[in-house]
């Protein structure tokens, strides 16, 4: 295996290192008190090719491959946590979603536009009582002939008011189970679709989580994403593809947490020596370093597997799994390395810590990437 970055990554990580300082650093903390989603970097992140790296230039993305958006997501993330889920669901959920799975006609009229960044898209699975369960869909889709009537609810949807573009997951066949799923592509504005009001959370506050209520919505016909009883599989080999983008996130988190305490341990002074000097504090770095650098290498593998066509259930849950756990175990130290300067804002580290426990519940919980694994190691 090579482990060398080609020209174009290293190029593409460092556009993203560069696009994190200068545009989401300035105003990161005041976004997160207030709970403001990062509408002009969203933006610019789209101009730069940003919210849909891996779609086909011809429909308007940028052709780079899994490694390279691994790269640009933890550069993101280091920074900011909210922008990095915005560009984590735009790419990894909707458009991979879409190019995959949809017709050229849904493509080119829903694909383009999110691909380019000029609008973006919310993947609607979650609901409030099935939460990760799939099969346990409440939302209905009734087929009225030419089009669906769409009634339920779907709950903790990323970009869920700034989104133009929804792909809703619902029940169209009750006794059919999960082969009576189907998955539908729906415009903000259409009659009968509600937003509810912004949640209220712990960490990624910038970014945009809200529920959905759809009553009597009309879903045209054309709006179905593949046969007639495929939503459940395409949410499934969708989320296997988001999960190495959460990996990324929380790969982002860790690191920019672990860059932080590494300065502040070689700054900070205590019994007349930098605090690095301490065994206490040198080790927890060292720990630090040694799972940081596991977490990218299970990222690089699932991308690069994504990339040659393998089936990547196994390798993207464990990716999830192991850079979940590490960014919330290295910002906890992040925070204790900095003592009581930790536990205020102004140091980025508790905030991360915040964003970092989101990462081990969205995308199935680490329980269920568990579940995936140990399943997929039985076989």
């Amino acid at each position: 295996m090579d482990f060398k970055l080609t020209e174009e990554q290293l190029m593409i990580q460092q556009a993203a290192r560069d696009f994190a300082q200068t545009e989401l650093l300035p105003g990161v903390i005041e976004r997160d008190e207030h709970s403001k989603f990062p509408a002009d970097a969203v933006k610019k992140m789209g101009e730069l090719g940003f919210l849909g790296m891996m779609v086909d230039p011809k429909y308007g993305g940028a052709g780079l491959d899994s490694v390279s958006y691994v790269l640009a997501m933890e550069e993101i993330a280091k920074v900011d946590a909210s922008a990095a889920v915005v560009m984590s669901v735009n790419n990894s959920l909707v458009c991979a979603g879409m190019e995959k799975y949809c017709s050229e006609e849904q493509k080119q009229k829903y694909l383009v536009p999110l691909a380019k960044g000029e609008v973006i898209g919310a993947f609607c699975l979650s609901e409030p009582e099935a939460g990760s369960d799939a099969t346990s869909q409440k939302t209905t889709a009734i087929d009225m002939g030419d089009y669906y009537l769409l009634n339920g609810t779907k709950n903790w949807i990323t970009n869920g008011s700034t989104a133009s573009t929804y792909l809703v997951i619902a029940q169209t066949d009750v006794e059919k189970g999960h082969k009576g799923i189907n998955a539908f592509i729906v415009e903000k504005g259409w009659a009968g679709f509600e937003i509810g009001p912004k949640e209220k959370k712990m960490g990624i506050r910038g970014s945009d989580t809200h529920s959905l209520m759809f009553t009597d919505v009309k879903v045209p016909k054309e709006n179905r994403i593949g046969e007639d009883g495929f939503g459940f599989a395409f949410a499934m080999n969708v989320l296997n593809g988001g999960r190495i983008g959460i990996a990324s996130q929380a790969l982002g988190i860790a690191q920019g947490a672990y860059e932080l305490a590494l300065k502040y341990a070689k700054e900070r002074k205590a019994f007349k020596t930098e605090i690095i000097n301490h065994q206490a504090v040198a080790f927890k770095l060292a720990d630090m370093a040694v799972n940081i650098t596991a977490a990218r290498m299970l990222c690089f593998k699932a991308a690069a597997e994504k990339d040659n066509g393998e089936d990547i259930s196994i390798s993207g849950a464990m990716a999830k799994l192991f850079a979940s756990k590490t960014a919330m175990d290295t910002t906890i130290e992040a925070v204790q390395i900095h003592g009581g300067n930790g536990y205020v804002s102004e140091y980025h580290v508790e905030r991360m810590m915040r964003d970092a426990k989101i990462t081990q519940i969205y995308e199935g919980t680490s329980e269920i990437q568990k579940i995936v694994i140990s399943r997929g190691i039985a076989k």
